[in-house]
């Protein structure tokens, strides 16, 4: 029996794009299940009962919810193709680390430069620049943040790539300039067609911004 995927997801998630990325990676077909959050679906709310939130993964039923748990959940069940971790327990922990540190830090930092202003704008947009110059460092000369492979850093980073354009237009934060080792990194990691195909479209991206910043008032 042919396995059943399906993905519950919100356009613009960051999070969601990861899991869309990975999936293609490992040519594994899905039914995409598109989410109003603010109307939340019987299926999201009893796949993801404890945050209610998306992404969540439905392999044969049965849900596996948080973005990089559902990406260790694809790498360990489509083992058989383009594997996000590498196989030596010390890569593997520090792939891990990195993934987390992400995370926690990139889109949360990157999504205040977008929808705040003065002073708590001014000290997202050094964390943030702080989190690049790190990433930055690990990266170094490595193709991809997996050495010569595209893995979990890649895939868990990559979608935040498509906001960087969003941080120079609402938060006056000039990536290219200070950041030229992660925007050659992402060029290169759009050259894949798994991903040129999850990222949003930037002009709807932007305009959801401008009306999310209405919203509070900031416009």
């Amino acid at each position: 029996m042919a396995d059943e995927v399906v993905l519950l997801n919100f356009w613009l998630s960051p999070f969601g794009m990861r899991l869309r990325i990975a999936l293609a990676e490992k040519g594994i077909k899905h039914e995409y299940k598109e989410e109003d959050l603010n109307n939340k679906s019987p299926l999201l709310l009893k796949s993801n009962p404890v945050h209610k939130k998306i992404p969540v993964l439905i392999h044969n039923g049965k849900p596996v919810s948080e973005s990089l748990i559902a990406l260790q959940y694809i790498d360990e069940t489509w083992n058989d193709k383009a594997p996000l971790l590498p196989s030596d327990p010390c890569l593997r922990s520090q792939a891990r680390f990195w993934a987390d540190f992400v995370d926690k830090k990139v889109a949360h930092f990157g999504w205040k430069v977008c929808t705040t202003k003065g002073e708590e704008q001014d000290a997202a947009k050094k964390a943030l620049h702080d989190c690049l110059e790190l990433l930055e460092g690990e990266l170094g000369e490595k193709p991809y943040f997996g050495g010569e492979s595209f893995g979990l850093v890649d895939v868990t980073l990559v979608p935040c790539y498509g906001w960087l354009s969003l941080y120079q237009k609402f938060g006056n934060f000039i990536v290219e300039a200070e950041h030229p080792v992660l925007i050659a990194w992402g060029k290169r990691c759009l050259q894949k067609e798994s991903v040129s195909k999850s990222l949003p479209d930037q002009q709807k991206l932007y305009d959801y911004v401008v009306q999310r910043r209405k919203e509070l008032g900031i416009e």
